[in-house]
């Protein structure tokens, strides 16, 4: 090893030796295990400088044994090898042994904190990552141990614990000396092939066999269309290797070392891939209970490697470097996903959300094109609306009521003409269709993605899986050793002594129950109530912001002609910074609501976090949408009996176009500025600046930094330096929501699926990028659905049917101009019909003090009008909601109820029709249960054959024979697997 490079001790693998002495030299108490001295090499001894000269047969003990715990398996202790002659910075030093996973942690030197403000106990550290004293300082023992000391110590004394244990459970291990006074420390774990067949037929994990069979398409034109749909999008197709044939399929068979002849093992090391080694290694980390010391702060991180450099010069691909050209450049925008290289390199958790995200994104485009057609049509047919076109007649004269007290005016309704002209836009009977289309495209979306699902699971071989057994959260075993500890009234301190480093599943007796949590649901209750009470509280002071500032600007001449839009846009300019500020208060506020619930596994947890958080975030989100779409000018009264919501302040009314224009703009610019600001911007730079806060960080600690290990950073510390995987939550939420605005309120805005589309393109790479490029790898995940999201899109999809039969019903003109136009119309047309949605009102009786002051109109006003149903003056019961209002009414509650069955009905329909399980994937899966079968046979047979031919040679040795070879298999080796080939290996289905 080059002198500038780190310093490593071997030990031979698999030794059940204890990690380090110290526990043993410490206040005198024995080691809980047998101990060993590890024999260090001199200071001559090539690759190590500065070893210990301490004699070979010196036992255990005293300051001499304080050596760094270093667990190195060469399989050449004495054989130093440089950075140069490296093979890969995914290996151990001996360039043979794979990186699978790797454990991170800081340490500091016992005292090293005394160096800088206590000259006379500073500490000189040995290059074997021995700490003593200068030998002007005295004796050793004349430093104490302060509390961080002791504190470190128990902490190495744990790792020490952890890590002798994971070598006995076969596990090979190598990590750095702690040579300096601190720094971070990196474990690198490598399972070899004993280990992994024991775990792979443990986890029942499926394996491809030797046998080979093609997939055969349904018919003769169903394959014709799909080589001519494949030849059309060659283009399309990104460049990296079909890891999952279209065409060929391997057959797959749980591994098993028993039935080793099954699969084609040619070279053990790479018959596993790096994300199935990672989840074996993580499977055992879990078992020892890495969890609960990375909670403790024992370790750091624990993470498996990224497959080198995705920009590395060099001519070397990986399936990083691939997935960065083909997928996480905004330059490949217009390709498809390469989902099988996706998922063999993340796993099948992560490749079914891009899955979905793609299915979503590309369901986009055909209701983009339709909201497109809508929008134009509403532009085509605008000067061809009756009612907009007699709004903006003049010689109308439609004299309107003040819409304040005092300082408003009359005014003439002509001058709303732009509103009315913009309304119809999305005021059109058009709107009406797309509604009813985008529910049946709901539907649509999510029964084609249960068929994409289960056509993944068939070609990701995830049918018939079972789920990974669920281990309790550090937190859930701690609340019950907690309980345990007041049952049994034992002290602290022998609690703790005992508990540290177990972990386990508790008796069903010692679980937590419905009393334990009860303080937890309660104060999870009554902050959900607290928080949405919070965010109705806003809104309403948006309200009253709204209703103050128009009065405000009321008083002006200058402002007073455009007091609705600017109190509009900023008031949606306030709505959008508080909803993005309480987006992340509300999901910080679900995560510590769902840890004081203290969930027993982390799919329990993960799926309670992701129902808070999507409830607050869904309040949060649309509470000001909802307010003006069904609650605002809705309790306005009429003039002479306003409603004030303070003294002279009065509720605010809908536009004389209506409130679905301004519907219209909340939408749109709360949408359009939660996708700009907080899924791009947000999740562009917050993560490089926690990347260059932690840069920054590690460069003030380092202190003693090395050069050549600078210059030539190891794969772990260029990942220990990336952000750390959270998990798909957020992700998922921004789609969620997302959704929500596209199927929820598509009647006011039919543009919002071309939006959605704009920013899902830009989506899908900036979260290819951000999982390439800036975040750890995560943890392969097996998994065969997307769980809990997959409810709450079909929830959010009935939903928006209801949202969407009140928007057209309530919100929008459609139904009082249907029943204008078939009831009450002369000519049936709409001629007529604004002046049959206004009412009359005597001015003589506004209330004293709430007339206009110094009005400018040149006549002198005895009748003002208002959008209402209501009775004349002039009528026996003035005022009072005329038939009309009642008919309007009853049959606006009719079209509700009429669309929404209707609607369901189609959907209902829709689903039907479209199976969840593609026939020619259901009639795969029965056709490779026979497959797979006939195989088995087959094998069985060379098997014998070949155990039956020595017999044959040798008389009275066929037993022994038999016995030796159906011995071996269960050893893990693959001599029969080498040995024995198929003599098909190709068939057609």
């Amino acid at each position: 090893m080059a002198s500038e490079g780190p310093e490593y001790i071997p030990l031979l693998p698999g030794s059940p030796r204890r990690l380090s002495p110290q526990a043993g030299s410490r206040g005198g108490q024995g080691p809980k295990h047998a101990q060993q001295c590890l024999k260090m090499p001199g200071p001559g001894a090539p690759g190590l400088q500065g070893g210990s000269n301490r004699d070979p047969g010196q036992p255990c003990g005293g300051e001499s044994t304080r050596s760094s715990s270093v667990i190195n398996n060469y399989l050449d202790a004495n054989e130093p090898v440089s950075l140069e002659a490296r093979l890969s910075r995914m290996h151990f030093h001996d360039s043979q042994r794979k990186v699978d996973y790797v454990l991170a942690y800081h340490y500091r030197k016992r005292g090293a904190h005394l160096a800088q403000g206590f000259p006379g106990h500073s500490l000189a550290i040995v290059s074997n990552g021995e700490t003593g004293k200068e030998p002007h300082a005295g004796d050793p023992g004349d430093i104490e141990l302060g509390p961080l000391d002791a504190l470190e110590e128990e902490r190495k004394e744990q790792r020490e614990e952890f890590e002798h244990n994971l070598m006995e459970a076969g596990l090979e291990l190598e990590k750095d000396l702690e040579n300096k006074s601190q720094g971070s420390i990196f474990v690198r774990i490598h399972a070899p092939w004993q280990v992994l067949a024991r775990e792979a037929e443990f986890l029942k994990i499926k394996v491809p066999t030797k046998k080979m069979y093609e997939i055969k398409a349904g018919g003769s034109i169903a394959k014709k269309f799909s080589a001519a749909l494949q030849k059309l999008s060659s283009p399309l197709q990104p460049r990296v290797p079909e890891h999952s044939n279209n065409k060929m399929k391997n057959l797959s068979y749980p591994f098993s070392r028993e039935k080793m002849y099954l699969y084609n093992i040619q070279e053990k090391d790479t018959f596993f891939d790096n994300a199935t080694r990672s989840r074996i290694v993580r499977v055992k980390l879990r078992n020892a209970c890495i969890n609960s010391l990375i909670a403790n702060n024992i370790y750091e991180a624990a993470y498996p490697l990224h497959d080198g450099e995705y920009d590395s010069p060099e001519d070397d691909m990986n399936d990083r470097k691939l997935l960065y050209q083909e997928w996480a450049r905004y330059g490949v925008f217009y390709k498809f996903q390469p989902i099988d290289l996706i998922r063999k390199y993340f796993g099948e958790k992560i490749g079914l959300y891009f899955a979905w995200l793609g299915l979503y994104t590309s369901f986009l485009i055909p209701s983009s094109v339709i909201g497109v057609i809508v929008f134009l049509y509403g532009c085509a047919t605008i000067e061809e609306d009756i009612p907009s076109r007699e709004m903006c007649d003049q010689q109308n004269a439609f004299t309107m009521c003040p819409l304040c007290d005092k300082s408003c005016d009359y005014w003439n309704l002509s001058s709303a003409c732009g509103t009315a002209r913009a309304s119809h836009l999305f005021d059109n009977p058009a709107t009406v269709f797309f509604s009813i289309f985008m529910a049946l495209w709901a539907t649509m979306f999510l029964e084609n993605w249960k068929r994409l699902q289960m056509r993944l699971g068939y070609f990701w071989d995830l049918t018939g899986i079972e789920e990974e057994e669920e281990h309790s959260r550090p937190e859930y075993e701690t609340k019950v050793r907690e309980k345990m500890l007041k049952e049994s009234n034992k002290s602290a301190v022998q609690k703790l002594e005992t508990n540290t480093t177990e972990c386990g599943d508790e008796d069903d007796e010692d679980k937590l129950t419905w009393k334990d949590r009860f303080p937890g649901y309660l104060m999870n209750f009554a902050s959900i109530l607290f928080m949405i009470a919070l965010t109705f509280s806003i809104v309403f002071g948006v309200i009253v912001y709204r209703i103050t500032t128009a009065a405000a600007l009321s008083l002006n001449k200058a402002t007073r002609s455009n007091v609705r839009v600017t109190v509009t846009a900023t008031a949606v300019i306030i709505n959008l910074v508080v909803i993005l500020i309480l987006d992340e208060i509300y999901g910080a506020v679900a995560k510590w609501l769902t840890k004081i619930e203290v969930p027993k596994t982390e799919q329990t947890f993960e799926e309670r976090l992701i129902l808070k958080a999507f409830l607050l975030k869904f309040v949060n989100a649309y509470s000001p949408i909802f307010y003006v779409a069904f609650f605002k000018g809705r309790f306005v009264g009429r003039p002479g009996s306003y409603v004030y919501v303070f003294d002279g302040y009065r509720m605010e009314e809908c536009a004389p176009g209506g409130c679905l224009m301004e519907l219209c703009i909340q939408l749109s610019i709360i949408m359009l500025g939660k996708q700009l600001i907080q899924n791009n911007i947000f999740e562009i730079g917050v993560p490089k600046l926690k990347k260059l806060f932690r840069k920054l960080k590690d460069e003030t600690e380092a202190g003693e930094t090395d050069s050549a290990h600078s210059k030539h950073p190891e794969q772990w510390d260029l990942d220990y330096s990336l952000e750390p995987y959270t998990g798909l939550t957020p992700e998922y939420m921004e789609m969620i929501i997302q959704f929500g605005f596209v199927t929820l309120f598509v009647a006011s805005f039919p543009l919002a699926p071309v939006f959605a589309l704009l920013n899902n393109v830009i989506e899908v790479r900036l979260d290819a990028k951000k999982f390439v490029t800036e975040l750890r790898r995560p943890d392969a995940v097996r998994t065969k659905d997307i769980g809990i999201w997959f409810d709450i899109l079909s929830g959010i999809g009935k939903f928006s049917v209801i949202s969407n039969a009140f928007v057209i019903a309530i919100t929008s003109d459609f139904i009082p101009r249907l029943v204008y136009q078939y009831s009450y119309s002369h000519n049936g047309t709409l001629h007529g019909f604004v002046n049959h949605t206004l009412s009359f009102f005597n001015v003589s009786q506004l209330k004293e003090g709430t007339q206009p002051e110094n009005s400018q109109f040149d006549q002198e006003v005895q009748f003002c009008r208002f959008k209402d149903y209501r009775e004349p003056p002039w009528a026996p019961n003035p005022y009072e909601f005329s038939k009309q209002y009642w008919f309007i009414l009853s049959a606006r509650l009719a079209f509700v109820i009429i669309f929404q069955n209707l609607v369901m009905f189609l959907s209902v329909l829709v689903d039907w029709m479209i199976p969840d399980i593609p026939t020619d994937i259901s009639d795969q899966i029965k056709k490779e249960k026979s497959l797979l079968v006939d195989f088995f046979l087959k094998e069985e047979h060379e098997k014998l054959k070949l155990m039956d031919e020595p017999a044959l040679r040798s008389p009275g040795g066929g037993d022994r024979s038999r016995s030796r070879a159906a011995g071996s298999a269960p050893s893990g080796q693959s001599q029969l697997g080498s040995m024995i080939s198929s003599g098909s290996q190709h068939t057609n289905v």
